[in-house]
């Protein structure tokens, strides 16, 4: 099964990060996914841009795209995690260990229902 776990925090506390600061996490997440990679439970990784650049597309036929994400909570998606484990308990272990290097963040562990492979896609992207 796979799993989405997403990362949630509170962007403007991120925001007053100094570059050492966030580097440092940053650091230490790619720590905790070396060994989730190497066993072959991590797929793709991202994190995401401030919410500030978001757009929301919605609405009926071709939509209307609206400025943000308007999210009615303090925390904003910031990025996730696609895993691959048999169980809950196992994806949610995997999760706990990206919270002890980034305890401020909130993570969502979520099954994914469909998964589409990308095809080589962002291959060659740094």
């Amino acid at each position: 099964m796979f799993y989405a776990i997403l990362a949630y925090h509170v962007e403007d506390e991120l925001l007053t990060w100094t570059p050492e600061q966030d580097a440092a996490v940053v650091a230490k997440v790619i720590e905790v996914q070396a060994p989730l990679r190497a066993s072959g439970h991590l797929g793709p990784a991202a994190r995401l841009d401030d919410t500030r650049k978001a757009r929301t597309l919605r609405g009926p036929g071709a939509g209307m795209v609206l400025d943000g994400p308007f999210a009615e909570t303090k925390e904003q998606l910031l990025g996730f995690h696609l895993v691959e484990y048999d169980t809950d308990e196992e994806a949610i272990a995997a999760a706990r260990k990206l919270r002890e290097v980034n305890p401020t963040a909130v993570y969502e562990i979520r099954p994914v229902k469909l998964y589409v492979p990308a095809d080589g896609f962002g291959a060659t992207k740094g």
